[in-house]
């Protein structure tokens, strides 16, 4: 009887067919994940943004790199590595010998398939003769012989030959496993045991313990969970918190301390190089003792930043730390933003708690700004550009120019901006309008609905209202030479201004401006009913004073109208007189509704498919993974490359309160659509909200778009639906085809019996 035999493999075949296998499924994906990517396209990449961004501190540390970084090497000497010993591993498994071969008696008599019986006898006649042992043969070929003669001749055999592949019948299966025999030999027991213990009990738990701790100090952002609670403290403790608040709290952080971060570096020469730094920045707060202000880690990066904000040279032994710095801001400013929307998420839904103010979130987003580029608050946006200095702004301020940011810039004609700075020269020129021209320019576009409703336009109180912005995102130098100013977008001081004036306007003069407009109307309609001949005295009268010329401009104007009034009373008549028959007044009133219902069921119409857009929008949004690589910003001073990305909110200036919270738009390349919500407030009114549109890497570029929202009582729930109302008659007549249908299904019943 067949059964199963499992034995380790002794000759090593089998082993050679796991470790094949174990190779390849390290080397094909690491070789797919680790390749180094093409370095004549980076190097393509980087050619092509040598124009405008050559002079960018991030690009020539990334051209260094590129030509002293060994790590592409080793990848791929690595890779070679375990690329060649799979394939010598599959080539030692294709020389190896197949252990199972299928018995065919035919080969072993050296006969066809299908020979005849007769044929059979005669050669194993022979063979036996030659192989048989007493004449000197051999013996295992010679039983060879007789078994293979037996499965052709014996009907028994032979059958068993055809069943199972073997005139003995059933065999036992064996199962090799692919570890070599030696594994197991007694005498190599207490070596395996120790190899096994090393990996499974000491390395593997250290391992994956050290994983494991090291990423539960890091939140989803890459921020340790220690900074974010710092953040939530004093955001907390200090609501209105200014820049020179925000830079301390920001320096803070515990990235930059080294027992937390073994990034951050505390050299033997800052004790020497710090306080020199201090001295020249001047007050910035050293003598403050509240913690962790005070720790040694805290000031020096709080003076690393201001340096280069200022733009100061530093030496070569801390200029390291200072773009490890500078570079870990963005990130920690973006998570500044977050703790600042929890708390006022928390504070609107719980109530007690004290939120942040507008103020002190939008002095991140700045901070944010000044960081990428390397500028003070109080700096003039201009310095973002090329081979501008301080001394080259008054230039740019006159009795003739008033350009103070880069919209005033672009808006000048090609003579008056060359006149401007003529302070360059030829190619510094060319690069300054080649880098301005590469500055963004978005134009944005807002839509207020309810989604989810029956009058999406309509907006009651509670309810949650829907801002779709449309951002699209163009270059300055589409702009140049368009001396239209209302094509650019607005400054953010302008549209404050603008929004000031508009609330300070007073009671009285809204009610003065609505009294005037009744009052025009009037006249409007006062004159519309003048008789003829006063409009003919009216062209007499003008045609004495402005001669004959105008004087016959005004008859043909004078009969024009006589020519219009008569026929507008022919058409009256016409009406008066059809209304007198009542047939025809209900084809019109019919008429009428019909077209009232056919408006209504096509705005019902296209409320439906923009209610079905929108959630196509939002299914596509969660299902799609866009790439956050739109394009490089411009920054002179900032270490790493930095993509353009921004911030999108509304607000309510008055209150300074976030009204929606902030949307970071990571993936504005061309065109972005971005759905802004926000419950309604509980009150009806009209009330003045601001969109507010803010780069997170440029300064001078925000814009603010007025929002004017008014909101309406909520309509009164039903509690009876007229759909769900019965009449008695119908209910009646209900119960009576009931009982008739239970009378007949008796009857038939009874007649099936």
């Amino acid at each position: 009887m067949a059964g199963q035999q499992f034995q380790y493999d002794d000759s090593g075949n089998t082993f050679f067919y796991f470790l094949t296998s174990f190779v390849g499924l390290i080397v094909i994906p690491a070789t797919y994940y680790l390749w180094p990517r093409d370095q004549n396209a980076e190097q393509l990449r980087l050619k092509s943004l040598r124009r405008v961004h050559g002079r960018c501190l991030w690009y020539r540390l990334r051209l260094m790199k590129s030509q002293q970084s060994v790590v592409p090497t080793l990848k791929k000497a690595a890779l070679l590595f375990g690329w060649a010993v799979f394939l010598f591993l599959a080539y030692k498994v294709s020389k190896l010998d197949r252990e199972y071969q299928e018995y065919n008696p035919y080969e072993v008599l050296n006969l066809e398939a299908g020979a005849s019986v007769a044929e059979i006898k005669k050669q194993y006649r022979v063979l036996s003769l030659k192989h048989h042992p007493d004449k000197g043969g051999d013996e295992a070929m010679f039983m060879k012989l007789a078994k293979a003669y037996s499965a052709l001749t014996n009907e028994e055999s032979r059958k068993n030959w055809v069943m199972y592949g073997n005139p003995d019948g059933p065999r036992v299966t064996s199962f090799g496993i692919a570890l070599p025999a030696w594994i197991v030999d007694q005498k190599n027991s207490m070596l395996v045991l120790l190899v096994y213990g090393l990996a499974f009990m000491v390395i593997l738990p250290v391992v994956v313990g050290t994983w494991w701790y090291r990423s539960i100090r890091y939140s989803g952002d890459q921020i340790l969970i220690n900074t974010t609670q710092l953040f939530m403290h004093f955001m907390y403790k200090t609501p209105t918190m200014n820049m020179k608040r925000l830079g301390m709290v920001l320096t803070a952080a515990f990235e930059f301390d080294p027992r937390s971060n073994k990034e951050a570096i505390i050299r033997p020469t800052d004790n020497i190089e710090v306080p020199q730094l201090i001295r020249e920045l001047g007050n910035i707060n050293v003598k403050k003792k509240e913690p962790p202000f005070c720790y040694p880690y805290s000031l020096k990066a709080r003076v690393l930043l201001l340096t280069h904000l200022s733009r100061m040279d530093v030496s070569e032994n801390i200029e390291e730390d200072q773009r490890f710095v500078v570079k870990k801001c963005p990130a920690l400013l973006q998570e500044m933003i977050n703790v600042g929307c929890q708390l006022t998420m928390m504070a609107t839904s719980r109530g007690g708690l004290r939120a942040p103010r507008l103020t002190s979130i939008e002095n991140c987003m700045k901070l944010s700004q000044m960081v990428v580029q390397g500028l003070q608050e109080a700096k003039s946006p201009l310095l973002q550009l090329p081979h501008f200095e301080e001394e080259h702004l008054r230039y740019c301020i006159s009795k003739k120019y008033k350009v103070r940011t880069l919209q005033d810039l672009v808006r000048l004609k090609d003579s008056d901006r060359r006149n401007i700075l003529r302070f360059l020269g030829e190619e510094k020129y060319d690069e300054v309008m080649a880098v301005l021209g590469s500055f963004p320019y978005i134009n944005m576009e807002t839509k207020l609905q309810v989604l989810d409703d029956e009058d999406s336009n309509n907006i009651t109180a509670g309810s949650i209202v829907t801002v779709t912005v449309t951002l699209t995102r163009k270059r300055m130098s589409e702009m140049f030479e368009k001396e239209d100013e209302s094509s650019l977008p607005t400054e953010e001081t302008n549209a404050e201004e603008q929004g000031d004036a508009k609330n300070k306007t007073k009671v009285w003069q809204n009610k003065n401006k609505v009294a005037k407009k009744a009052a025009k109307s009037k006249k409007k309609k006062l004159t519309k009913k003048k008789p003829v001949a006063q409009q003919q005295t009216k062209g007499d009268k003008a045609k004495q004073a402005n001669g004959n010329v105008a004087g016959n401009d005004v008859v043909a104007a004078s009969k024009a109208e006589e020519d219009d009034l008569s026929d507008k009373g022919s058409e009256s008549d016409e009406a008066e007189g059809n209304k007198d028959s009542p047939s025809e007044r209900d084809e019109e009133s019919d008429k009428q509704s019909d077209t009232e219902v056919d408006e209504i069921a096509g705005d019902d119409e296209e409320e439906w498919e923009a209610l079905q857009q929108s959630i196509q929008r939002r299914e596509r949004a969660l299902l799609e993974t866009k790439s956050k690589v739109t394009h490089p910003v411009y920054s002179l001073y900032f270490p790493e490359e930095k993509q353009e990305w921004w911030w999108l909110y509304i607000a309510d200036r008055k209150e300074q309160t976030l009204v929606s919270m902030p949307n970071h738009v990571c993936t504005l390349k061309d065109t972005e659509e971005v759905e802004l919500k926000f419950p309604a407030p509980s009150k009806t009114g009209n009330y003045q909200y601001s969109v507010i549109l803010r780069s997170d890497s440029f300064m001078g570029l925000d814009q603010v778009k007025p929002l004017k929202l008014e909101v309406h009582e909520a309509k009164a729930m039903m509690d009876n639906h007229p759909q769900w109302d019965i009449p008695e008659t119908e209910e009646e007549e209900d119960d009576q085809e009931d009982s008739d249908g239970i009378e007949e299904s008796e009857e038939d019943e009874e007649d099936n019996d």
